[in-house]
């Protein structure tokens, strides 16, 4: 741990660089070029509000909040999450030249990816509260713990990024399970439904027991429920336990296969 973090220390200026270069990478080429970071997530948005409010009829309100409201103070974590299960598994294949043409530490390359997409996603996240204030809900003092779940989210998919990516460099299968499990995740993690409102108990707390689930109901305690974090102690301590996990299994991997993935790739 203390080797990684001295390599982040170290390379802290070019983890910025890159991070920018990863931004322009992904909308270079295309005639609306950032547009796209906006464009995908309102049409998947408006996918979900006419399936479930048109077709299916949904209720109207949620807990006495617009269905609408409702749904994009929640989803709009996820659209930085699914990006970093599946891009964030595929870092270090896709620099693979930052690996094996220069010197470069293997540790940094999820940190700079996740960091161009945390930059995206709260240009998004800007936007959704601009459509909450439209609707009512105004900036107020819980919007301090923000910072929060947006530091718990970018740490824990660092480290699933750390994880993931050497096990996804040494075998392509590893990537496509993860791509493959992507919509799972999705389903599982109370984006489209209300987790706490399961009535078998072992299985809400599953559920409740999810990294995601628990970023998604932080994003939406804050922006439209007013509840602050250390209200839900069960959540918060379940995922502070699960974090601890997930840092230790990504360094023992990362520590394990770092020497390998330059001769794989």
């Amino acid at each position: 741990m203390l080797e990684i973090i001295k390599e982040h220390i170290g390379f802290r200026k070019q983890i910025l660089s890159l991070a920018k270069a990863d931004i322009v990478k992904t909308y270079k080429g295309s005639a609306l070029g950032w547009l796209w970071a906006i464009i995908k997530p309102i049409t998947t948005i408006f996918v979900y509000w006419f399936a479930f409010r048109i077709g299916l009829r949904a209720s109207r309100f949620v807990d006495g909040n617009p269905f609408f409201v409702w749904l994009i103070a929640g989803i709009v974590p996820w659209f930085y999450i699914s990006e970093m299960i599946t891009q964030g598994t595929g870092a270090i294949r896709k620099y693979r030249y930052l690996v094996t043409k220069m010197k470069f530490p293997v540790s940094t390359v999820p940190t700079f990816v996740s960091l161009s997409k945390l930059l995206v996603h709260m240009g998004l996240l800007l936007i959704t509260i601009v459509i909450l204030i439209t609707q009512g809900y105004p900036i107020d003092i819980y919007y301090l713990q923000l910072p929060y779940y947006m530091l718990m989210m970018f740490i824990f998919f660092v480290m699933w990024s750390l994880f993931s990516s050497p096990l996804a460099a040494i075998s392509k299968d590893f990537s496509n399970l993860v791509k493959s499990l992507l919509t799972a995740i999705f389903w599982f993690s109370g984006i489209l439904y209300d987790p706490r409102k399961i009535k078998i108990k072992l299985l809400r707390r599953i559920l409740m027991l999810n990294p995601v689930t628990y970023i998604v109901q932080g994003y939406r305690d804050t922006l439209i429920f007013k509840v602050w974090f250390w209200e839900n102690k069960f959540q918060l301590i379940s995922f502070l336990i699960i974090l601890s996990l997930m840092t230790f299994i990504a360094i023992k991997t990362y520590k394990k296969l770092r020497k390998d993935i330059p001769d794989v790739l």
